[in-house]
């Protein structure tokens, strides 16, 4: 599986943002799909995560309320709403996938196994 990215940028406090991510390859239908994020100086973090169902949704505390993941099954895409953007929210955001059964939806990193390249988002305050 290959995931390209893309979607980010800079963008005001408050500001909204879409990542998109397009998978080739095996099935995507078969895959869960996360988003993670790497700020300067600091550890990659679980930002959000979408099983092969698109019921089972995750996200972390931080984010929860504010982004929205999605997958379109037909574009083979997985797409990241970023609505009230805050500068806290800068980072290098990272797609991943993996092959699951229907009813697990990793969380953590250890358990993702293909990466994109990182899309920059920056937040000005």
């Amino acid at each position: 599986v290959q995931l390209q990215a893309s979607g980010g940028g800079l963008v005001q406090t408050g500001g909204s943002l879409r990542l998109s991510c397009a998978a080739s390859g095996r099935t995507f239908s078969r895959l869960s799909l996360g988003w993670f994020r790497q700020a300067p100086g600091k550890e990659r973090e679980f930002v959000s995560a979408i099983g092969r169902s698109t019921s089972s949704t995750y996200y972390a505390d931080s984010v929860k309320g504010r982004f929205t993941i999605s997958r379109d099954n037909d574009k083979k895409t997985v797409y990241l709403q970023m609505n009230s953007l805050e500068p806290e929210d800068t980072a290098v955001y990272y797609c991943a996938a993996v092959g699951t059964i229907l009813t697990f939806t990793p969380t953590t990193e250890r358990d993702y196994v293909y990466w994109g390249q990182g899309t920059l988002v920056t937040v000005s305050s």
